[in-house]
């Protein structure tokens, strides 16, 4: 099973390696990239995962403990949340957000 873990998360961080050679645009316009300090554990990706889960317009959230970024997509049909609202939510789960990177 971790063999399998690994080769998803090198598959997963060559796919957004190309998101920081843009200047740390998401390539998608409904995915927003935000770095987190004081992601250590799977309990830190479990805690993000269900504060955003809980949000109708997220369609998915990825926690990558290496790299320290949360990706998250937003329903096709949702507006993407303001940079406030992310930073209130990972603030009050007990996390400092580094940067918010969207598409132009």
């Amino acid at each position: 099973m971790k063999k399998y873990l690994a080769i998803f998360t090198l598959i997963y961080v060559s796919l957004i390696h190309p998101v920081h050679a843009n200047h740390g645009n998401p390539v998608e316009p409904n995915t927003i990239l935000v770095e987190i300090n004081g992601l250590v554990c799977d309990f830190c990706a479990r805690a993000l995962e269900k504060v955003f889960g809980k949000h109708e317009s997220v369609s998915n959230i990825h926690v990558n403990l290496d790299s320290k970024i949360v990706t998250i997509t937003f329903k096709h049909n949702h507006l993407a949340m303001n940079d406030q609202t992310i930073k209130e939510l990972i603030n009050d789960a007990g996390y400092d957000v580094k940067e918010i990177h969207r598409h132009d």
